[in-house]
């Protein structure tokens, strides 16, 4: 039976990746997430208006908000990559959540110039709409590789002795540090 390897929990570069047991691209994917989720419901919004132009205007900027945050995601999510063993399935599954994670981005970023072109003419083309809905089910997939790295594989998560750190029970007056 293949054990868990230790180098994919400690990160590449502490600065830039997070520090043991606290990675920063859990974080980071919220930016993206929330600015591409916003943006459909912008987009949704703007059937449903008087005045759709603030809405559509509002879900390009949002678009771009997320490629933004997804482009320092990513780069953070590749050092956290670099550590997992080459070949092993964790490895796998991370080379699929970031394909996945570019083409949805690359989307995204098909999906602002093109609004960019149009400029906010009233509600949101079809065809734009579609392919926001598109890009956030793809992202939901990459979404649910990334949660089988981190809860399945353990990638970049505290071993087992660190994590029953936060089960010890409490006693007042002391730091709540193990010495580590």
């Amino acid at each position: 039976m293949d054990r868990p390897s230790p180098q994919a929990k400690r990160p590449i570069s502490p600065v830039l990746a997070g520090p043991y047991g606290h990675p920063f691209h859990p974080i980071l994917v919220t930016v993206p997430i929330g600015a591409w989720v916003g943006s459909l419901v912008f987009d949704i919004a703007s059937y449903v208006v008087d005045d759709p132009d603030f809405l559509s205007r509002g879900a390009m900027w949002l678009i771009a908000i997320g490629v933004i945050g997804a482009l320092v995601a990513a780069v953070v999510g590749f050092l956290d990559l670099l550590v997992i063993p080459a070949g092993s399935r964790a490895f796998r599954v991370g080379l699929i959540h970031m394909t996945l994670n570019l083409l949805v981005t690359a989307g995204y970023v098909a999906g602002f110039l093109w609004r960019q072109s149009d400029g906010p003419s009233g509600s949101v083309p079809a065809g734009q709409l579609a392919l926001s809905a598109a890009g956030l089910a793809v992202l939901g997939i990459s979404g649910f590789l990334g949660g089988k790295l981190a809860y399945h594989y353990g990638v970049r998560v505290a071993d087992e002795a660190t994590q029953a750190e936060g089960f010890t029970p409490y006693r007042r007056g002391s730091s709540g540090r193990t010495g580590g």
